[in-house]
């Protein structure tokens, strides 16, 4: 088999799928060769954002947009998308992450989530901007129950925000009408029985529910909290197939809440890469 012959693909477009496609493609700082063969990119979405647009400009790189992955034949190595196109592959990166366990609350538009920890990055710059407006210590109102939950309200207090924390879901979220004319997070909430809670700005991090259809598909195995189950180098339970982002969980925990984007990343195409050197298959352009 020719190196250019090597094909991965990728099921899923979000920010962990991004990430390994800048690794592969040696777009990152790492001083990694460019993987020699080529990548295919299946987006479930049909709209064309600019980081997708720029990742589909790589010469090895084709995303198909609007062809979501639906079923894996592991046996045969092909990957059939919702429109009935078929693909082979050498290597499949299920990145498909995560639904909301629960229907989205009413103005929910308007707050910050904390889902995985490459949140952590948006709602500290959230809270520099709410810091600025208010002129003191913001006080944030803190929705969930779990691990999502314990590392946001980290998130917050290492950022200087007072966190109030409910376990109880609300049935709506309220601005703040003073804010008006500036882009202000939601402040408060308000519950079924009429009471409500307000602060400065609202957080929702509640559990949500990895997206297996793929894996089930496959036959991969699958962890108590549904995700896929990968080892600690984001393998699965079949050889030649990968999980990365919030579709995996490793050590009873999503994924997301691990590692981040990038360090997801790094750690299935160095897998990836190694297990294909070791199989003799060349992998990397002539530098």
């Amino acid at each position: 088999m020719s190196s250019t012959s090597l094909h991965i693909v990728i099921a899923g477009a979000g920010p962990a799928a991004q990430a390994l496609v800048r690794r592969l493609a040696g777009r990152t700082d790492n001083r990694q060769q460019p993987f020699a063969g080529t990548i295919t990119v299946l987006s479930n979405r049909d709209d064309c954002p600019d980081a997708l647009l720029e990742l589909a400009e790589l010469p090895q790189v084709s995303v198909r947009f609007g062809q979501a992955a639906s079923f894996i034949d592991a046996g045969a190595k092909t990957v059939t998308t919702v429109d009935g196109m078929e693909f082979t592959y050498d290597q499949l990166v299920i990145a498909t992450g995560s639904a909301p366990a629960l229907p989205p609350v009413e103005g929910a538009d308007a707050v910050l989530n904390y889902s995985t920890i490459d949140d952590a990055a948006s709602i500290g710059e959230a809270v520099k901007d709410v810091t600025r407006s208010v002129g003191r210590r913001p006080l944030g109102i803190l929705v969930g129950n779990g691990p999502a939950a314990g590392q946001a309200e980290a998130v917050l207090r290492a950022r200087g925000v007072r966190p109030v924390r409910t376990t109880l879901r609300p049935t709506a979220v309220i601005s703040d009408s003073a804010g008006a004319g500036q882009t202000q997070p939601a402040a408060g909430i308000v519950f079924e029985d009429g009471s409500s809670m307000k602060g400065d700005l609202v957080v929702l991090a509640e559990e949500r529910t990895a997206r297996n259809d793929l894996a089930e598909s496959a036959g991969l195995q699958t962890a108590f909290d549904g995700g896929i189950a990968v080892g600690r180098d984001l393998a699965t339970s079949v050889p030649g197939i990968w999980a990365i982002g919030d579709a995996a969980s490793c050590d009873g925990l999503r994924l997301g809440l691990l590692l981040s984007a990038e360090s997801s990343a790094m750690l299935c195409a160095s897998g990836m890469l190694l297990g294909l050197a070791g199989s003799g298959i060349p992998t990397a352009m002539a530098a």
